[in-house]
This record gives structure tokens, C-alpha cells and sequence, in this order.
């Protein structure tokens, strides 16, 4: 991350600093670690690049840029029995930033129980969140509430005390959100239902805490990837884009079964009208073995500070929990790219993993084309899989200043080179580590040397990547452009 201008990508995507404390923070080992203390004041930023987890302890992550600039967080803290919110002008910046607590449950009674999946919304000159929250007799007693204030910054704020948001059913109900189209407010959120654990239903409404309309329900876990430990539709959130509303959800149980899935409707539409919403028959978002990545879910969506769409959520560094799933504390809020296909659909990805953001690399000589690799090899195609495209630059061991490349899907192994050839591999000394220099063929690209060779690189040949010495007429293959 030295003096190579093509290792800023991180740094052009989320723009801003990373935090020392976000990069050393380490996962806990399998079977969930202790809890890990809340920064208490915002430490220095520094020019370290995003690292993900990006705030590690806070499931059902609630993440949005306000008109003021700043990002704005808040999300389940593994007690379960408090609202924080934090900011940062940056994303990075939210690993270290301190975190206010705005609101406690009473010690017993009505709302005594689990808190559950804040979300921050401003809108009618007022900040609102909203929140579930169980009683201290059943603290699985779960009903909708909402507070809010007028104040400028919802970090310091006096916030109103919380008001019930009724539904059609005194029933198990969570996980609100609220959204605006066409000069109507909206509210989704999952409620229990019959013969299921939860159900999306979407209403209209009048005022912060006031239904206007009948609830429809939109979502019924039927699926065999939405009925595994449990039947649950929830954690809905919403993006408006391509003359569509996406509705992502999440749905089985908290452990590695739970995992992501879509409602699409027209814009155009009538959005309390079910028949107006499509379900997407596969789950879009799931555990992946080779990010090892478990469990990821109810998300929200923001911009970066570029303005590109980003996919905010949680999931696990790993699969296996010893007890209960709801209370392993090791839910982490991560943030990755969000793409979208040439329909005008999202294209989610894999779960990218621990560590600085992925790239993908365009070779300069194969313009519109991405290195992919089918975890041997690795080659050149014009429309590969996101997952299999993305690779992350990491500091070498070998050598200071070197990198090594590590695929998304391989997490633990790299790019090694072998003589001329170039395969994914386990790390062996200096043979997986490359020098990153601006690119031969053009300095806002990189080209890699390798430690093992010197003055040899890797370069697209026939179409498939190697290791070789670079003549002038094979600069542009040995040069790479870094893209998001």
C-alpha cells in the first residue's frame, strides 16, 4: 500500500480512512468469542484502506448517507438490550467511530426484553428509528416501536419516548423498515404468520407510527432455502433502481442456512396489490465456503462516496456456533459492491470475506475483459462470474513491499507461480509474492513482478495468465488495470 498508485482503489471507492482498530480487529475462533468492547471515543483515522469487517459485533447492520454527507450506523448489539448509533463522514471511518447509545430498555415490563434491528430513517424533518422490542416476561414477545426527535444530529439527541407501531395482528412482529415512492410512505416488515415463523406484509401510512392502510402480505417462506431451522421471511430492505423496487430479504435460521433472497416489483405498480410483487426462486446472497463467509443476511443498501451502490450486512467468519445462533455475538456488519447486471437487475455477488475490498483486474491488451479462475487456473473472459473475478491484494511476507493475490473464492490460497506457470495455490515462501508497479503499458494500471523471478511478470497469453519476461510488444498484456 506504499508507493503504488494502483493500490488506492479501496481508497477510491470509499473514499476516506480506514481505522487501525478495524484492521486489527481479529474474528473470534469457531463456537463464538467473548464480546468485544465498543470503542469508546473516535480514534485517529489513518490512511488505511476500508478493512471488513467494517464494525464487527453489530448484526442486522442499518447503514445510510444523510443529506448532510455523513454515514449514519446503527444495528443489534449482542445484548440485545440497547439502540446506538454512530457517524463518520466516511465508511471507513465507522470501524472507530464512538457510538452513542440513545435509548435503554427499562429494567422490566413492556419493552424489558430483546431489542432487535434498529433502523435510522429521517424524513418529515424528523429522525425516526425503528426497533423490535420483546417484554422482560417473554423477551420473544416482539412488537414494532418507534422514536424519534427533531434534533439536527441523532448521535446527540433528546429522543422522544417509544410509540407502538399497531399492525393487523397483536403477534410476534420485527424487522421495519419504511420507504417513500410516488408521495406514499411505506412500511414493510415481517410478521408471524400461519403454519410459518414470519411473513413480509407491506401497509401505507399516515404518520411515523400509524398504518393507513390494510397490511397485504407480499412474502411467505415456502422454499426449502427460506424453511431451513425455521420458515422465516424478514429484514426486508429496498432499492429503487431501473424502473423497479427491489425488496431483499432474509430468510431460515441465524446460523450458515440463512441467507438472502428478492421481491421485485414495477415502479409503476400498485404496491399493495401482492400479485404486483415477484419472488425470485433462488436465494440471491448465501454462505460461501470459499470466502468463508456464513450465515449472511438482513441488509440495507447506501452509496459510497463515490455514489456507487453498497451492499451493507452481516454474516460470520465461521460455520460452526455452539448453542444458540441468535445469541453468538459474532454477527459482523460488512460492506462490499453492489453490482448490477445488463437487465437492470442487482448482482450480489459472494460475501467477500475478511480483509481490504476485492478488485478486479481488466488486462490492459483485452479491454472489457476480467481475470477469473476456476480455482486451478486463471484466464481471461469477457462476462465471468462476479465471485470468480474478484481478488484481493494483500500484504506479502516474502518480500516488503510485495503483495500477494488472493481470489475471493479461495480464501487461504493464491496466485503462485511455478516456473512459467501461474495456478492458485496454498502460499509456499516468496513463489505466490509479486511487486506492484505501475502499469508497463499505462502508469494508471499495475503490473506485477514477481519475488521468485525478477524482471518477469505476469501476462495474458493465448488468453490464459503466466509468468514471463515482457517485451515492448507485451506491455499492455502485462499491465492491469485495478476496477471496482
Amino acid at each position: 500500500m506504499n508507493d503504488s498508485v494502483n493500490r488506492q482503489f479501496s481508497r477510491r471507492l470509499f473514499l476516506g480512512s480506514g481505522t487501525a482498530a478495524a484492521a486489527a480487529f481479529a474474528v473470534a475462533g469457531a463456537g463464538g468469542g467473548a464480546l468485544l468492547a465498543a470503542p469508546a471515543a473516535a480514534a485517529a483515522v489513518d490512511s488505511a484502506p476500508l478493512i471488513n469487517p467494517v464494525v464487527p459485533q453489530r448484526a442486522d447492520p442499518w447503514l445510510m448517507k444523510h443529506t448532510d454527507g455523513k454515514y449514519y450506523f446503527t444495528g443489534s448489539v449482542p445484548e440485545y438490550n440497547r439502540i446506538v448509533v454512530r457517524s463518520s463522514p466516511t465508511i471507513a471511518g465507522l470501524g472507530s467511530a464512538s457510538e452513542a447509545v440513545v435509548w435503554t430498555r427499562p429494567a422490566s415490563g413492556t419493552m424489558g426484553g430483546h431489542i432487535w434491528a434498529p433502523e435510522l430513517h429521517h424524513f418529515d424533518g424528523q429522525w425516526h428509528i425503528y426497533f423490535a422490542a420483546g417484554d422482560s416476561s417473554d423477551v420473544f414477545r416482539v412488537r414494532i416501536y418507534v422514536i424519534s426527535t427533531d434534533a439536527a444530529d441523532p448521535t446527540n439527541a433528546v429522543w422522544g419516548a417509544p410509540v407502538r407501531v399497531h399492525t393487523h395482528a397483536d403477534t410476534f412482529s420485527l424487522d421495519a423498515t419504511t420507504f417513500e415512492h410516488a408521495g406514499t410512505r411505506y412500511l414493510l416488515w415481517a410478521q408471524s404468520d400461519t403454519g410459518v415463523n414470519s411473513s413480509l406484509y407491506i401497509a401505507s401510512m399516515s404518520s411515523p407510527s400509524t398504518l393507513s392502510s390494510t397490511p397485504v402480505r407480499i412474502a411467505v417462506p415456502t422454499l426449502d432455502w427460506e424453511t431451513r431451522g425455521y420458515k422465516v421471511n424478514e429484514g426486508a430492505a429496498v432499492i429503487k433502481r431501473n424502473g423497479r423496487i427491489f425488496v431483499t430479504f432474509s430468510a431460515s435460521a441465524t446460523d450458515a442456512n440463512y441467507c438472502m433472497g428478492l421481491l421485485t416489483a414495477d415502479a409503476g405498480a400498485d404496491l399493495l396489490n401482492a400479485a404486483s410483487w415477484t419472488k425470485t426462486p433462488t436465494p440471491v446472497f448465501t454462505t460461501n465456503e470459499g470466502s468463508k463467509q456464513y450465515g449472511p443476511g438482513h441488509n440495507s443498501f447506501t452509496v459510497d462516496e463515490a455514489g456507487k451502490d453498497v451492499l451493507v450486512y452481516h454474516a460470520r467468519s465461521y460455520r460452526n456456533i455452539v448453542g444458540d445462533p441468535l445469541y453468538d455475538p459474532n454477527r459482523h456488519a460488512r460492506v462490499q459492491r453492489l453490482y448490477w447486471n445488463a437487465d437492470g437487475t442487482p448482482n450480489f455477488g459472494v460475501p467477500v470475506g475478511d480483509g481490504e475490498l476485492p478488485v478486479r483486474l481488466e488486462p490492459a491488451s483485452a479491454s472489457g475483459t476480467f481475470l477469473a479462475h476456476d480455482g486451478v487456473t486463471v484466464t481471461a473472459a469477457s462476462s465471468p462470474a462476479l465471485g470468480a473475478s474478484q481478488f484481493r491484494l494483500a500484504p506479502g511476507y516474502a518480500k516488503k513491499n510485495s503483495v500477494v493475490i488472493e481470489p475471493v473464492l479461495t480464501k487461504g490460497r493464491y496466485l503462485r507461480v511455478q516456473g512459467s506457470a501461474v495456478s492458485i495455490a496454498s502460499t509456499e515462501g516468496s513463489s505466490s509474492a509479486f511487486l506492484q508497479r505501475g502499469g508497463l503499458s499505462d502508469a494508471a494500471g499495475a503490473s506485477f513482478e514477481s519475488v521468485d523471478v525478477p524482471g518477469s511478470y505476469l501476462v495474458l497469453r493465448d488468453g490464459a495468465l503466466v509468468l514471463a519476461k515482457v517485451g515492448k510488444n507485451e506491455r499492455a498484456a502485462a499491465t492491469f488495470f485495478l476496477r471496482s
